[in-house]
């Protein structure tokens, strides 16, 4: 399927991960945090300027006095009807697009008008992500190790061979070392919340199971893409200081509330689309061929039913 058959506002969300890759390009791998996200969301802000359809940015770049589109409550679609919600991630890695390692992606998410659940109170979320087998099994409630353990059995493959993600920071060491004792297999990784997250519902791709605390952004991006395959998520807001807590209480949040994927994201169409900058497990990453780019984006749509993965070639102008 070619770009074109998508149809909308999925080719416009297509179009503004693929500017945000090609955009933020020539500051990959030059160790500038900051430089080469701010490339990518110029040219995903760019791109968004004519887009088709009509969206309001739930999830985004941060508040409008830090960012002069992106934000959080921006309007896409030039006085459309607003029909989605809409969470974007120029580059979701963005420690990995500055080294040029493995597992940078530009992401971007939407869902039916109301549908994200957003908490920008809160930075941190604890989350379990599976594909389909999770579904009516695994719960957040239940021990690390009887979720693995269910899991394994559903998927008919020892502990041995279960593949478990968990993001390394020293909030999830008690996990990491939990995981390790059983005999799961952990796959490492220090940055790419989305991505992995999203790898353990696809599945197939070396990742079963994403388990932990992670970015509470990231947890919602990642539940339209788990509602477009049909996968398993839940989630639980955790602030992890006392100033955290304390503006979580006073948003009036249930910090102790597990959240089930419809309440993550709900409605009747969820749209993901992540472009690979450097290569990872849902796509590669940019070959660069001189006088043109090749690029990868796996394209979800519930409307369509299963997961796309398209290659784009963009020429250099000039």
């Amino acid at each position: 399927m070619s770009a074109t058959n998508l149809g909308q506002p999925t080719v416009d969300i297509f179009a503004a991960t693929i500017a945000a890759a090609v955009g933020s390009w020539h500051l990959v791998g030059a160790g500038n945090k900051d430089a080469v996200d701010g490339a990518a969301v110029d040219a995903m802000r760019a791109s968004l300027r004519t887009a088709e359809f009509g969206g309001i940015v739930v999830i985004g770049e941060g508040e409008k006095d830090q960012a002069p589109m992106l934000f959080n409550g921006e309007m896409i679609g030039q006085g459309r009807p607003l029909e989605w919600d809409i969470a974007v991630d120029p580059i979701d890695g963005t420690a990995l697009a500055a080294e040029g390692v493995p597992g940078a992606v530009s992401v971007m998410a939407a869902a039916s008008r109301g549908g994200m659940m957003a908490a920008p109170e809160v930075f941190y979320m604890q989350k379990i992500v599976a594909g389909p087998a999770g579904r009516d099994l695994l719960d957040l409630d239940y021990s690390p190790e009887k979720n693995m353990q269910l899991l394994a059995e559903a998927l008919g493959k020892p502990l041995a061979q279960l593949n478990v993600a968990v993001i390394d920071k020293n909030r999830n060491r008690d996990l990491i070392e939990r995981v390790q004792k059983l005999g799961a297999n952990w796959v490492r990784f220090a940055e790419g919340d989305v991505a992995m997250a999203v790898a353990a519902a696809v599945g197939d791709v070396g990742v079963d199971m994403l388990l932990g605390i992670g970015g509470n952004p990231e947890g919602v991006v990642t539940a339209c893409a788990v509602q477009a395959l049909g996968g398993f998520m839940q989630g639980r807001l955790m602030p992890l200081s006392p100033d955290e807590m304390s503006n979580a209480l006073d948003a009036g949040y249930d910090v102790e509330k597990k959240f089930e994927l419809d309440e993550l994201a709900s409605g009747e169409r969820f749209i993901f689309v992540l472009t690979g900058i450097t290569d990872g497990l849902l796509a590669k990453g940019i070959v660069d061929h001189g006088d043109a780019m090749m690029l990868q984006s796996l394209v979800l749509d519930s409307e369509f039913g299963e997961a796309r993965l398209l290659e784009v070639r963009i020429p250099r102008v000039g």
